[in-house]
């Protein structure tokens, strides 16, 4: 018995490719559509400010930060409305003027077991003998304040510039405290209070 095929016609057969390639378009769509979103939006920063954060970037590895002399100051630091995060102060930074390159303290977040760098901070004690307020990246140092208690003596006086690097800030690229950062279930979690205004004969 001899079994007979029907050829598709050239229209039926031109309509089954479109239909095909539209179902691969869609998935192709769907999977890019997943892994944008799977991305937290990168933050929009000058070229001054990219610069840091390449030049930091090595500094996701604490362990790199410890080996330049960068000391964890234990305890994460978090306010009503937000958090700063672990502190690693690298003394031999400290100084009257300010390097892009060089923050003298990093910032990290405490999360799953692991610390994940979220900012640099630049810090200047008034001991130092600067004779105005710092400024960095267009932007002037907060401050001059007393030292945050109960990490920091509050006779410690300083300006201080938080950048959030690595981790977006609803509050702001420059602000202190940062409300998607989180000392929760951190064994060394300490509430603190905004420190005092003090006096200084630079700060404009």
């Amino acid at each position: 018995m001899t079994t007979f095929h029907r050829r598709k016609a050239p229209a039926e057969t031109s309509c089954l490719a479109l239909v095909i390639a539209f179902a691969l378009a869609l998935a192709g769509l769907s999977l890019l559509g997943n892994a944008v979103s799977a991305e937290s939006p990168a933050p929009k920063l000058s070229p001054e400010v990219q610069r840091a954060r390449d030049q930091l970037g090595k500094y996701k590895d604490p362990a790199v930060a410890v080996r330049d002399g960068y000391l964890s100051t234990l305890g994460c630091v978090h306010y009503k409305d937000g958090a700063m995060g672990v502190h690693f102060l690298n003394p031999a930074l400290i100084s009257p003027a300010v390097d892009p390159d060089k923050p003298q303290i990093l910032v990290y977040e405490p999360k799953g077991g692991k610390l994940e760098l979220v900012a640099a901070e630049w810090f200047v004690p008034l001991a130092t003998g600067v004779d105005k307020r710092p400024a960095l990246f267009g932007q002037p140092f907060d401050g001059p304040m007393a030292g945050h208690e109960p990490l920091m003596p509050s006779g410690l006086h300083h300006y201080d510039l938080h950048v959030w690097l690595f981790k977006d800030n609803p509050k702001g690229l420059f602000a202190a405290i940062n409300p998607a950062v989180s000392c929760e279930n951190y064994g060394y979690s300490y509430l603190e209070e905004p420190p005092a205004t003090v006096h200084h004969h630079g700060a404009r």
